[in-house]
Formats: C-alpha cells, sequence, structure tokens
C-alpha cells in the first residue's frame, strides 16, 4: 500500500499528459519534462488501477502487476523527448525574419520551374489580352516570381529557420512556451493530418507554412487566426486548420496565377503584400461562412468551392471585406487575443493603409505569406488537401 501512494504522489495528471515525478516547475522552460499521452497508456495496470480509484486491498498478483507497471512506465520515460536542463525553449521567428532567409536564398533552379501565370492559346489567348485583367507591371515580375519559387521549397529539418517556423506556429496557435518534437501526434491538433506537417504541404511548399506563419504573428491578424482555431476545435463544426489554411494558399495562388489579382498590385506597387490580404481575406470569408451557416468537415467540398469561386471573381471585394472586419475590430478597442503581447512582430506595411500605393519590390523589405505551386491537373480543384 505504501508503494501505492509513493506512485500516485509522484505523478500527476495534468491536461491529459503524465507528468513525471522529476518534473519541478512545467512553465519555468529549465527543469526536465518527460510526458506520455493517456491514450498510450489505456493498457498499462498502473493507469488502469488509478483509473478505478485505488482499492485498499489488493490480490498478490495485482501488486506483482502494479510493480511491473511501474518499471514499464520507469522505462518510457527514459525514451521520451525532453527538455534538458541545459537548452531553451526555440525563439519565435517573426514573418519578416523567416521571409529575409528566403530573400538571401540562392532559388534560381526553382525560379527556372514556377509557372506564374496561365498559358492561353488560340481565342483563349485573345481574348485574354482584349478583355482580361492588366498584365503585372514589369517591376513587380522578380516579386511574383519569388513567391512561387518558395511555394516550391520543401521542409528541410537541418534549416533552422525551418524549425523555428514550425515552432512558432505550434507554439502561438496553441499557446504553449514549450518546444514540441519534430514528429508526433501534436501537429494533428493544429490541424495537420499526420505526425509530419511536411507530408501536407506537397502542393504548397514551404509558402504553406509562411501563410499560417504570418496569419498568427502579425498582431492585426492574430485575433481572427485565433477565432477560426478555435472554431476548428468545436465538437460539431470543426474541421483541420492547417490543412484548410493550405487551401486557402492555393486558391490564393490560383487567384494570383489567373492575373485577377494584378490590377491591385499594380496600384500599390506590391505583391506580397496584397497576397498577405488575400489570404487572410479568403479565410475570413470561409470562417463567417463555415460559423454563420452551421457547416460541418462534411460540407468542406462545397464551401471550398463557394469560396474558391467568390474569390477569383471579387478580388477588390475580398480585399475591402478585410478591410473593414479589421477596422471594425480596431474601433471596439483592443482586439481579443492582441493585448500586449512582447511575441508578436510589429504590424506589416502589408496590412496597413489601403488606399494609397508603395513603393516597388526593389530596394525595400517584401511582406508576404506564401501560395501554393499546384501541378497543372490539380488547378481549380476544391477540397482538403
Amino acid at each position: 500500500m505504501e508503494e501505492d501512494l509513493d506512485v500516485t504522489s509522484h505523478t500527476e495528471v495534468i491536461n491529459g499528459m503524465i507528468i513525471s515525478h522529476n518534473v519541478t516547475d512545467q512553465t519555468n522552460g529549465n527543469a526536465p519534462l518527460r510526458s506520455l499521452p493517456i491514450s498510450a497508456l489505456k493498457q498499462n495496470g498502473l493507469l488502469q488501477t488509478l483509473a478505478a480509484g485505488g482499492e485498499q486491498d489488493k490480490p498478490a498478483e495485482e501488486n506483482v502487476e502494479l510493480e511491473k507497471a511501474r518499471e514499464e512506465w520507469e522505462a518510457l520515460e527514459n525514451v521520451q523527448p525532453a527538455i534538458t536542463e541545459d537548452s531553451n525553449p526555440t525563439p519565435l521567428i517573426s514573418f519578416n525574419e523567416a521571409l529575409q532567409y528566403f530573400q538571401t536564398t540562392d532559388l534560381v533552379d526553382l525560379i527556372k520551374n514556377i509557372q506564374p501565370t496561365i498559358h492561353r492559346t488560340g481565342l483563349a489567348a485573345i481574348t485574354h489580352f482584349l478583355f482580361g485583367p492588366p498584365r503585372l507591371h514589369r517591376e513587380l515580375l522578380e516579386e511574383r516570381n519569388l513567391v512561387f519559387a518558395i511555394a516550391k521549397c520543401h521542409v528541410d529539418n537541418s534549416q533552422a529557420v525551418h524549425m523555428r517556423v514550425l515552432q512558432t506556429i505550434y507554439k502561438r496557435l496553441t499557446g504553449s512556451r514549450l518546444d514540441c518534437p519534430r514528429f508526433g501526434a501534436h501537429w494533428e491538433n493544429i490541424g495537420f493530418q499526420g505526425t509530419d506537417p511536411a507530408t501536407d504541404l506537397r502542393g504548397s511548399g514551404f509558402l504553406g507554412l509562411m501563410h499560417t506563419l504570418y496569419f498568427v504573428m502579425d498582431p492585426e491578424t492574430l485575433p481572427l487566426a485565433r477565432d477560426i482555431y478555435k472554431l476548428s476545435q468545436h465538437p460539431t463544426q470543426n474541421f483541420p486548420f492547417s490543412v484548410m489554411s493550405i487551401n486557402m494558399t492555393r486558391i490564393a495562388l490560383q487567384v494570383l496565377r489567373e492575373e485577377a489579382m494584378s490590377k491591385e498590385c499594380n496600384r500599390r506597387q506590391q505583391v506580397v503584400g496584397v497576397l498577405n490580404e488575400f489570404y487572410v481575406a479568403t479565410y475570413l470569408h470561409l470562417y463567417q461562412l463555415w460559423k454563420t451557416q452551421q457547416k460541418t468537415i462534411v460540407d468542406s467540398g462545397f464551401v471550398l468551392k463557394e469560396v474558391e469561386l467568390f474569390a477569383k471573381k471579387n478580388p477588390k471585394q475580398m480585399l475591402r471585406r478585410l478591410e473593414v472586419f479589421l477596422k471594425e475590430r480596431r474601433a471596439g478597442g483592443i482586439p481579443r487575443g492582441t493585448s500586449p503581447d512582447p511575441q508578436a512582430q510589429q504590424p506589416s506595411p502589408s496590412l496597413g493603409p489601403r488606399a494609397g500605393g508603395g513603393q516597388g519590390s526593389k530596394g525595400k523589405e517584401m511582406h508576404f505569406t506564401g501560395v501554393c505551386e499546384l501541378p497543372p491537373d490539380m488547378e481549380g480543384e476544391a477540397r482538403l488537401i
């Protein structure tokens, strides 16, 4: 009996995680922390004993089983990922810092293989030339090409910037202060489909993550990102937040590739800033439809198609709706989630005044969230990818 008391007094169940006896402070970031999801211990004799209320009188064979379970738990502690005493949590990375990394990376080989516009021939080409949207200004082509090149970049585990982006997204959405393992079921908590976020980025490259990074690190859009994330966790209206975000990236890419965004880019003399806003505006549109019309994951294909069609036909209206939404939120005081936060970057110029034009892409820092590069046979499809 004393042994039972010793086990329970040195283990705690906190938010579904079993914290071992050598954890002194979960929030100080320095104490060693080892954890194991309760779901992984469903067959563990110790967990079953605790769940049963820890009866006073146990047969000898149960005590043997309990001792065996305790030894198994101690063995598991030794193999679980942990924050060591001499390590510190990975620092958050701002969107602009991540962007600067790509601006200084050689992407020439990737740029050679991008498809920044729709290839049209015959009557379709003539019609587009005569009645279609204006072409993107020449001085903006380099900026546009960089967007598509980053969309072809894969997640590189050896690159510190890539890993910091992943850690930042996870921490900003979940509120965690500690690093999470590179692989694991915890990624499903923020809407990836499996244990490795990289497998969901086949259609968007690293720009799928850049989109989300911008969304959660800009103080103006962070409250909206958290509202959408909260809805994605709803008991009946839930959906995979990150996978849906990748679809918003796909839609934004298509609008840019079809040149429906060119007029606004030319007016502001920037590509990445307009693309930033369009991605957020698209996710806002989906969020409002999903919430007000009580949509569920069964409706995802239809909702995505509706959002995509509306976005392609009304890019200016999409951006205007976002502008009004953010303005109303600011007018109501400090928006939820944007209280003084030292981890948030300063507002990006891309979400600044929208009435006037800006400077060209050369000689200034670019701000964008990323788009996805899809194979031609996947273009135009509305689905969870």
